[in-house]
């Protein structure tokens, strides 16, 4: 009910736009994904398909079809465009085998391949999509690539560069053309052979040296995704691909040692590195990784095997306790282990809500993991503090301070709501072969690719 009632808005308001924006109902396109349009269209595919919203997954299917337009112009985020838009065209192109996804995913990914085009084969994180020679004047800069602005000093982010090895797999197995596998096996063989602080791996790399731009460590954003895909490269490949896995095995190891913390209330958090010294934070963007670890746990054995899963529990309970003590149930962007607070924001900038989905996506592996029954009933605390806070007359929206009952609303629904946060919540309360954990594996963006579909060796 609650996914009908965000893409209903949605198809009603701003259909073709990127986003809904509930309280204004209008549309909103932003600036990441270049001139591509209906990013929550593509993103909420696979979810309308297997909540069998049989009449609105036609309406989504209709408009990929009809006006789903691949020939634009404009910097997009190599990142976004690879874990929502060939996500949602691959997850669906499975689930469906309807060539329309497949086609799609296969043009959109050809655009990609420009950005690769540096010293390292190191991508930059931004791709022109646009075409070489449509503006004349400016021919010089389409289909080339250069880093976010933000980004420290022209240099890739490690969570962007990381996440794109199950999707780019599952495009040469489609079209048969091995250069995509060749450009994440490329980006593997440069993460496997650089030099690593403690075993770490910072968040900066520079595509033009190869090496460590500065020294910041994050399994939260920046980071996260990269340790997930390793983990699940393994597990796409029918456990074949061992470096994959030594590669998880070693980092984890390493966090481990260096960043697994507990608290003086007895918590268990992941702390960041900047250089050697800890800052005792969590995002909430890390919260996936209790999910992650119980997944790589589950196909451990012993004493290791174990461990993880204890881990894994109590970083999803630290999560769930970020949840748990604020006034609307919701959690912070981001919380803090200092003497005074334990999994609380401190600052207002880190007290935001934007229906992220990584906390109910610990819930859902840890129920299918060990089904114990608290992680639906967090996953329905969830629920009901979504439809008490978020759900406005036009929508869902995140809220600005999930400090305050009387919520002020950020007018975004945003595509990953529908994408991931409802998925994995219909997930938490499905039966286990639903999109079983045997048969697929979840993009960063919750969309699933089969497992086994490819035999890629470097």
């Amino acid at each position: 009910q609650m996914m009908k009632f965000a893409w209903d808005n949605y198809k009603q308001y701003a259909l073709g736009k990127n986003e809904l924006r509930p309280l204004t109902k209008n549309g909103h396109i932003g600036n990441m994904f270049g001139g591509l349009r209906g990013a929550t269209v593509i993103d909420a595919l696979d979810t309308l398909y297997i909540m069998e919203l049989e009449e609105e997954f036609q309406e989504a299917k209709q408009w990929v079809e009809k006006s789903f337009d691949l020939n634009v112009n404009g910097e997009a985020s190599l990142f976004e465009v690879n874990i929502r838009y060939i996500g949602g065209l691959l997850a669906t192109y499975y689930l469906t085998g309807e060539e329309v996804f497949k086609s799609k995913a296969l043009e959109l990914g050809e655009k990609l391949l420009p950005a690769f085009n540096t010293p390292t084969g190191i991508p930059r994180g931004v791709i022109n999509l646009g075409r070489q020679g449509t503006h004349p004047q400016q021919h010089f800069l389409y289909g080339m690539s250069w880093s976010w602005g933000w980004a420290s000093a022209g240099s890739s982010i490690l969570a962007e560069f990381g996440t794109l090895h199950l999707e780019f797999l599952h495009l040469s197995e489609l079209s048969g053309n091995p250069v995509f596998a060749e450009k994440v096996m490329n980006i593997r063989r440069v993460l496997s052979r650089v030099e690593k602080p403690q075993g770490l791996y910072p968040n900066f790399l520079s595509p033009v040296t190869g090496s460590w731009v500065q020294h910041h460590v994050s399994i939260g954003g920046l980071g996260d995704s990269f340790y997930e895909y390793l983990i699940k490269s393994w597990l796409m490949s029918d456990k074949k691909d061992s470096e994959a896995k030594k590669m998880y095995d070693d980092a984890l190891e390493a966090i481990e040692k260096h960043l697994v913390k507990k608290s003086a209330g007895g918590l268990t958090y992941i702390a960041e590195w900047r250089g050697g010294i800890l800052d005792h934070k969590m995002g909430h963007l890390a919260c996936f990784s209790g999910g992650m670890i119980a997944l790589g746990a589950e196909h451990s054995t012993g004493e290791r095997r174990q461990r993880h899963m204890e881990l894994a529990a109590e970083i999803t309970s630290t999560c769930h306790e970020s949840y748990a003590r604020s006034d609307t149930k919701l959690g912070p962007e981001a919380f803090r282990f200092d003497a005074g607070s334990e999994a609380m924001a401190t600052r207002l900038s880190e007290r935001y809500y934007i229906l992220r989905p990584e906390v109910v996506e610990s819930y859902m592996y840890l129920w299918r993991l060990t089904h114990d029954p608290k992680y639906r009933h967090w996953g329905w605390e969830v629920v009901q503090a979504l439809e008490k806070h978020c759900r406005v007359e036009a929508g869902f929206s995140g809220i600005r301070d999930v400090y305050s009952t009387t919520p002020s609303h950020d007018n975004m629904q945003q595509s990953f709501f529908l994408a991931e946060t409802l998925k994995y919540l219909y997930l938490l309360f499905c039966e286990d072969d639903v999109l079983s954990l045997e048969d697929w594996v979840f993009n960063t963006e919750a969309h699933p690719l089969p497992i086994n579909h490819t035999d890629f060796k470097a």
